[in-house]
């Protein structure tokens, strides 16, 4: 079970802090949501297996706006909470401002970057364009039409990760495949907008993508029911989206956010901190779903394939380029 405390202005920010708990950890959902259906639930999944596991509980906030990212860390490292857990690149900096404040304090923070890390902070980040290179294959070899689509949520260096992976994979299966990427916002609105999402997508139709991959948050969920309801096919992110529309999402690219919380959970005290943990296909940090609503969708030659790629990104022989490296894509411009 869990222990939910929400901001509801100055009273609930003072009972918050006067409700002691003897080490309980905490978790702080980025905006969109804990019930997003991608990256924010990922967490909460990962979460609640371990309470479900270990009979603990666990305080959590879901983020309502901005200013309350540095307010919820501070009034979590009050409680004694520990470890405090984070989603979200945007909660990294208000990480390394609060964790000095609080030594004996660890924090975790998934999917940000810092230049330097302080020393009760763990960081962890996820190899998401290696993913995204086998479910840019996968869309390859189905899309009958020879165009394929993106939608990525908040434009940021991050998504354009996911989207250079992508182009990448479909490229490696059809040279000369069409890839349309768009972006749906600049700011953090952009996670939680699943009706621009469907115009982003239904515009990409119409241009003939028939296979969209959504990198969106919640907004995604706006991309996958717009492919559905045109009868094409979609990919979902983060969590398996499989089930969403079941015979219409051709697979979801796994990113591994439940494991990154459970073992952060599990580790406790004990967790290692000062360093930066990457999860890659090698980890099973990423990947792609398989399960009873999608597998009519994919053959015995596109598994294959996508699993030989796998095989050669782990060993080293196949090198999928990040964007990250020179904040460009080699065969993307976006």
């Amino acid at each position: 079970m869990t222990l939910m405390r929400t901001f509801l202005g100055a009273a609930a920010t003072l009972a918050l802090g006067a409700t002691a708990a003897l080490a309980e950890p905490a978790v702080i959902f980025d905006l969109g949501g804990k019930f997003d259906k991608s990256f924010n639930e990922a967490a909460f999944n990962g979460a609640e297996r371990w309470a479900t596991e270990t009979g603990g509980k666990y305080l959590e906030i879901e983020m309502q706006s901005e200013a309350q990212r540095e307010q919820a860390l501070r009034r979590f490292a009050e409680t004694g909470a520990n470890p405090i857990i984070t989603t979200g690149f945007a909660m990294a900096d208000p990480v390394a401002e609060v964790a000095p404040d609080y030594p004996d304090t660890k924090f975790v923070n998934i999917d940000g970057f810092l230049p330097e890390i302080p020393p009760n902070v763990q960081m962890i980040v996820f190899e998401e364009h290696q993913g995204s290179y086998l479910v840019g294959m996968l869309a390859a070899m189905k899309s009958a039409n020879g165009t394929v689509g993106f939608v990525g949520g908040m434009d940021i260096p991050l998504i354009r990760h996911f989207a250079c992976g992508y182009a990448q994979g479909a490229k490696a299966v059809n040279p000369d495949i069409s890839i349309i990427a768009n972006m749906t916002g600049t700011t953090p609105a952009a996670w939680n907008n699943p009706v621009k999402g469907g115009e982003l997508a239904q515009a990409q139709i119409a241009q003939g993508a028939d296979v969209i991959y959504a990198a969106a948050g919640g907004t995604g969920v706006g991309v996958l029911q717009a492919a559905a309801d045109a009868d094409i096919l979609s990919i979902g992110v983060d969590s398996n989206q499989n089930h969403l529309h079941p015979g219409k999402v051709l697979t979801s690219m796994l990113k591994r956010v439940d494991v990154a919380v459970y073992k952060s959970m599990i580790a406790g005290d004990a967790l290692e901190t000062g360093s930066m943990q990457v999860l890659g296909l090698a980890d099973d940090g990423v990947g792609y779903a398989v399960d009873e609503n999608n597998e009519a969708l994919l053959s015995e030659e596109m598994v294959a394939a996508a699993e030989g790629a796998k095989a050669k990104i782990i060993a080293g022989e196949l090198d999928v380029v990040s964007y990250y490296a020179n904040d460009s894509c080699p065969v993307l411009d976006f």
